[in-house]
């Protein structure tokens, strides 16, 4: 049947549950995760008045007057006053459309979202309506600037294949460095563990760095897995198992094979997971993370280093973290709502948020807004359509209603909050960590799965800076800080 589970068939010799390689807990951060034994300072000496500027003197100074921005004519953010991007660079790789620029300035339009020339909506229909995965495709697409042809795809996956397994002595030292609560972080140092197994770890030759992005593109969903695992057999006081290699899957069906085990997973899943990494796959150069790519790229710096970095921006909550609070926030509303059919129950609530005064009391409403989409998301259309199918196979209508609910509220909220009539819409985050609840990929592996299927955009944009621009990112700062004198310390 189409949408049955695939189960993996055990290894000769061995029945469950021993299908997966264990690592005693001697050998893993599991059982073994010790704390710093020494306190921050400001537990150990701790906050007397001789410590006040210190500890607040750096935070009151950034709090500037915000005319002097206008005064010198900062674009805080590098944003415009119309919200609109400062313009960094030129591009071939994405054009992100939300708007149409006038001769009254801004005018808001349906949002698209365009791939080396291709409507991220037609690139999705193309995989579906063929029944194939999608994801490897955008990636050859970013990479190497046009589509694959099938000789050329096939190629390109036999590339990813050969490079999924981890480097000789990898796993002796990676699981030591996984405890953390942060799948992301984790993420992180163990893209900058891999720089210390390349033989040529800072050639920024055009063959090495389609190799690197190849190899992460390959371990990166492994990597993830085994970070997920350790983080759960440490709070479960468990060993750790590691998931076995199986080659020949999409990455859709990898990161699901790694995550679900021997538990299997549908078709019709692996489907849906593949769209998001394809929606996820590249969304412009001025993206924080992206922006971060080519800050570092720009340098002259190391791809581990790059896309350590850009891991970095992406595990913020105002970036890719976002789907994170999302969840949260949506969990808040359900629990304060009675029903997802009324409006005006949801709308008051939603109220409460904006205004400070529930959820987390940062006023923001997450998954609703964006930097350049005005009207519309693409991403957050196509994906809500998949969520809506899934829904009603996993029996979660309800929380799809609610989230459906706060899509069309959520704007008219905040508009009336701001005191604005700038359109806002829904965003991806809004729809993408229900979608992966449904798919049941635990929430710390949200970002992650994120920043997996980013890595091939971070790659496009690192190659076109490093051989198109071929100039240091320094953007200038105007300084504000009055001359003072120098005293003696006697006279201080």
């Amino acid at each position: 049947m189409e949408n049955e589970p695939h189960h993996k068939a055990p290894r000769p010799g061995l029945v469950p549950p021993y299908f997966r390689p264990v690592i005693p807990a001697a050998a893993t951060s599991a059982l073994l995760h010790v704390m710093d034994v020494s306190p921050m300072p400001s537990v150990s000496v701790g906050r007397p008045p001789v410590s006040d500027l210190l500890y607040k003197g750096g935070s009151d100074l950034a709090m500037q007057d915000q005319a002097l921005y206008e005064q010198h004519g900062v674009k805080r953010g590098l944003r415009n006053a119309d919200g609109s991007g400062v313009v960094a660079g030129l591009t071939a790789i994405c054009d992100v459309h939300g708007y149409h620029r006038t001769e009254n300035g801004v005018e808001p339009d349906e949002g698209d979202l365009i791939l080396r020339g291709y409507h991220i909506g037609d690139l999705v229909a193309g995989a579906r309506s063929e029944r194939r995965f999608g994801y490897e495709e955008v990636s050859y697409l970013l990479l190497a600037g046009e589509l694959p042809d099938q000789a050329e795809l096939d190629d390109f996956n036999e590339r990813i294949d050969v490079r999924r397994s981890l480097p000789r002595g990898y796993l002796s030292l990676f699981p030591r460095t996984t405890a953390s609560s942060s799948i992301m972080n984790v993420l992180q140092r163990a893209t900058l563990l891999l720089y210390a197994f390349d033989e040529a770890p800072d050639d920024t030759s055009p063959e090495h760095e389609v190799d690197v992005a190849l190899s992460l593109l390959a371990r990166l969903p492994r990597i993830a897995a085994v970070a997920s695992t350790a983080y759960s057999a440490e709070a479960a006081q468990e060993q750790l198992r590691i998931p076995p290699i199986t080659g020949g899957l999409s990455m859709a069906e990898t990161i699901l094979d790694v995550l679900r085990g021997d538990a299997g997973y549908t078709p019709e899943e692996a489907q849906v997971l593949d769209t998001m990494l394809m929606l996820h796959a590249e969304h412009g150069g001025g993206n924080n993370s992206t922006f971060s790519t080519r800050v570092l790229s720009s340098s002259g710096t190391d791809a581990y280093s790059a896309y350590a970095a850009a891991m970095g921006s992406l595990k913020g909550p105002k970036h890719g973290g976002a789907n994170y609070k999302v969840g949260q926030m949506i969990d808040d509303v359900a629990e304060h709502v009675r029903s997802a059919g009324d409006d005006d129950e949801v709308r008051a609530y939603l109220r409460r948020i904006a205004a400070k005064d529930a959820f987390d009391g940062t006023g923001l409403l997450y998954g609703i807004g964006h930097a350049v989409y005005t009207k519309s998301d693409p991403r957050a259309v196509l994906i809500r359509r998949y969520a809506a199918k899934l829904a009603g196979q996993k029996g979660m209508e309800e929380r799809f209603r609610l989230i459906n609910a706060i899509e069309r509220l959520a704007p008219g909220v905040v508009q009336e909050a701001r005191g604005t009539s700038k359109p806002l819409c829904a965003n991806v985050d809004l729809y993408a960590g229900f979608v992966y609840d449904m798919l049941d990929i635990p929430a710390e592996m949200h970002t992650p799965i994120f920043a997996i299927a980013r890595l091939s955009g971070w790659a496009a944009h690192r190659m076109e800076e490093l051989y198109g621009a071929s100039r240091i990112i320094r953007p200038a700062y105007v300084s504000v800080a009055e001359a003072r004198d120098y005293a003696p310390m006697a006279e201080r």
